[in-house]
């Protein structure tokens, strides 16, 4: 799955070809062949999944073909329904030509629960199927807790808000073998240092010291405040003035200076070879010369490079994409902002006829280089300052931007609010083979409704988004409904002969059904299906198309299958995990004797956006009275789970300008002891003392008798809840090895 193939690979036909084991460890996995194949290699940064299945199709390939590597990789894409691919002779040219993968932006703003990097890499077997690049936040420590935009250390701190180096570089290995290429958000344009104007970090990497002075800070830097500060210091700026826009806030860097240019080279060196990030995102490239970004890329080589050029206009962000040309070559590609903002006003005014205003991904020239996206950190509604969100339609918004040629980027929220759309809809653009450079064209335009048809390296796909969408159906011949939503369809060709199930793999709760679809040229096609993982045959559970599935309770493998001409088609499968679920309330107790509080303000936030406190001023609901549990008196407030993901976060407060650190992600009866000792924002610190209660130090044993209705990891958080009791057995399978408490008792999973 890493791309890394045996030099020399010796082969004859027919024989094996063998996946490298010593760069990556992954097993050797035959590939059948019948033509001798040369000897192949891959840029080992370069994402690449062409050996790995997706969980759309089981079927087998016999490549005929002449040496071409080309060509041996479009077979493999196809097998694979559009896992990402490279062709060998991709350069850094900014974005490889004809790209498959779709990007998962992996934060939001203040996702500083959400993003951590354990968290992210325990999402790595769901996320593989559908995403093969990631882009996470900017990964350095910025000298507190931080989104990662007033960055600080680039070389020798990597102990940030989303955690330690070492779950960082864990998560990004652990990424790579699923086949994702992890995205370093980059940000240098400006840096903050230490205490005061110019005391940017002395950095030690590969044996060489690098030093930003005030002389590497732009002329007219802040305004001219910094120039004040300069002269106070008795320091000198550097000469140049800025080649972008200024910024009021950081140390705006010199990029003309052969210091900076070193100090962001070695920089990316260690982004890249080091840490093992597959490319690079570049902040705010409106603040220095697009020149510089060729530069940059020109020296560090990244397959995956997109800029961050904010500008909704068209030309202004093409001309910045013609601006890293080095050798006539674009060297980067751009976010979609015009595409997003056409997108924006379609949803938010419900006049679908302004997706014909299109951007980057509609244009012939630029579409390689449109990474298209609806949604980021910066457009999002957030609670700190008034942005540009998308306000309604999200999920017709998403199946456009994902039956379209670009790089689609999918924005987190969306992926963890709508995976059951978002996923089908990744599938059906992976069977259909949907590329960056796919041609397209639109089929209609109104104000209710807006189809596309987009060709690509496999079959057409033909989307219906908008007000009235779900009421379109294709007037010409040889289409069939694959996947739909609120405000959207996808149809794919009848001669796909296939099936297509309305539930893709993941968690259900509460005996969900499933809608098996039969795409093919036979009417009335009739389909065969198994539910206990086992192959379907001719004589085996038969049902028309359309037909309606009732997943039981556990874990199951669905597997369907077209029934022509009494011989059993492409098998399908999914793999579900349905698990009862209920609304229920849980308790949080604070304990604040050793700072000495009286009372105990709770302001609370988080899951489904119903745990707002009832003060909605900060610092929120102020509890008073005590209650005494286990020897301690503790202030406590009850809270509801509403749903299977829903959580809820907490800051303690004694007044408005005395407070704790977030508490993120609890959804179980916890209990936590404020400490007398601070973070470095002057926050005070909490300790989950839950796992200390006595409900949660009996004996570790297994109980075979249906008493379990939940299941709490050691640090409070509830893993599971059912409906009914079951048994510990029951309760417990599947989970992670460690200790979970099960009816007040530990169980150790191993």
């Amino acid at each position: 799955r890493c791309g890394h193939l045996r030099r020399p690979m010796r082969t004859s036909a027919p024989t094996d070809a063998r996946i490298c084991v010593d760069r990556c460890g992954h097993p050797r996995r035959p590939i059948r062949t019948s033509a001798s194949v040369g000897a192949y290699r891959f840029n080992p940064r370069q994402e690449s999944s062409y050996l790995a299945l997706t969980e759309t199709t089981e079927q087998t390939i016999t490549i005929k073909t002449k040496p071409n590597m080309n060509r041996f990789l479009k077979s493999m894409a196809a097998i694979a329904c559009g896992v990402g691919f490279l062709p060998l002779n991709a350069s850094a040219q900014g974005w490889p030509s004809q790209y498959q993968g779709v990007m998962l932006q992996g934060f939001y703003w203040d996702s500083f629960d959400a993003s951590q990097w354990t968290k992210l890499e325990s999402q790595a077997d769901e996320l593989a199927p559908y995403f093969k690049l990631i882009w996470v936040p900017q990964s350095a420590y910025c000298g507190g807790k931080s989104m990662g935009y007033n960055d600080l250390y680039w070389f020798t701190n990597y102990n940030s808000s989303f955690g330690t180096e070492q779950e960082l570089r864990s998560m990004i290995g652990t990424f790579k073998q699923k086949g994702i290429g992890t995205k370093a958000d980059v940000v240098i344009n400006h840096r903050g240092t230490i205490k005061n104007w110019f005391d940017f970090p002395e950095e030690t990497y590969k044996g060489k010291t690098y030093k930003m002075t005030s002389t590497d800070v732009c002329a007219g830097d802040d305004k001219g405040k910094a120039a004040e500060e300069a002269k106070k210091q008795g320091v000198s700026l550097s000469t140049n003035y800025d080649t972008g826009e200024d910024w009021d806030g950081m140390r705006d860097l010199d990029h003309n200076s052969a210091n900076v240019q070193n100090c962001v080279k070695a920089y990316l060196d260690l982004l890249l070879n080091d840490l093992g990030y597959a490319g690079v995102r570049y902040d705010m490239t409106k603040g220095y010369a697009g020149k510089f970004t060729g530069m940059y890329n020109k020296a560090a080589n990244p397959t995956y490079s997109v800029g961050e050029y904010f500008d909704g206009n068209k030309t202004n962000v093409t001309n910045w994409l013609n601006a890293t040309k080095v050798d006539g070559k674009v060297m980067s590609a751009a976010f979609d902002f015009p595409i997003r903002y056409s997108v924006r006003d379609a949803a938010n005014n419900g006049k679908w006829s302004k997706l014909a205003n299109g951007g980057l991904a509609t244009d012939v020239v630029y579409k390689r280089y449109a990474v298209t996206f609806i949604e980021n950190h910066d457009t999002e509604k957030r609670s700190d300052a008034a942005q540009d969100p998308i306000r309604k339609d999200t999920l017709a918004a998403n199946a456009y931007l994902l039956a379209m040629p670009g790089t689609p980027c999918v924005f987190y929220k969306h992926w963890t609010d709508c995976k059951q759309d978002i996923k089908n809809m990744i599938l059906v653009r992976n069977i259909a083979g949907i590329h960056n450079e796919s041609n397209w064209s639109c089929t209609e335009n109104s104000a209710s409704r807006y189809v596309v048809t987009t060709t690509g390296a496999n079959m057409r796909l033909r989307a219906a988004v908008g007000t009235t969408a779900n009421a379109y159906t294709p007037t010409d011949d040889g289409w069939a409904l694959a996947a739909e939503g609120y405000h959207w369809r996808y149809f794919l060709p009848t001669s796909a002969e296939t099936v297509f199930p309305s539930l893709p793999s993941g968690e259900y709760h509460n005996a969900p059904t499933v809608t098996l679809r039969a795409i093919s040229t036979t009417k009335n096609a009739q389909i065969v299906y198994t539910l206990d993982g086992s192959n379907p045959t001719a004589s085996g559970t038969k049902v028309a198309n359309g037909t309606k599935v009732t997943l039981p309770n556990g874990k199951c493998t669905l597997k369907a299958a077209l029934l022509a001409n009494g011989k059993v088609g492409t098998i399908v499968t999914r793999t579900y995990d349905v698990r009862k679920f209920e609304a229920y309330t849980f308790s949080v107790y604070v304990n604040t004797e050793n700072v000495g509080w009286k009372n105990c303000y709770f302001w609370t936030w988080g899951g489904d956006d119903t745990h707002a406190p009832a003060n909605k001023k900060w610092p929120g609901d102020n509890v008073t009275t005590l209650t005494e549990k286990n020897g301690k008196k503790w202030y406590s407030k009850q809270f509801k789970i509403n749903t299977p993901t829903d959580y809820v976060n907490f800051v303690f407060a004694k007044e408005s300008s005395v407070q704790t650190a977030d508490v993120s992600g609890i959804t179980t009866d916890a209990y936590f002891e404020i400490q007398n000792s601070k973070d470095s924002q002057g926050h005070y610190l909490v300790k989950n003392v839950t796992a200390d209660q006595p409900t949660a130090i009996a004996d570790i044993t297994v109980s075979h008798e249906a008493n379990a209705t939940s299941v709490v990891a050691i640090d409070g958080r509830t893993v599971r809840h059912f409906n009914s009791a079951v048994s510990t057995t029951e309760a417990i399978d599947g989970l992670a090895p460690g200790i979970y408490i099960v009816n007040g008792k530990k169980v150790l999973v191993r």
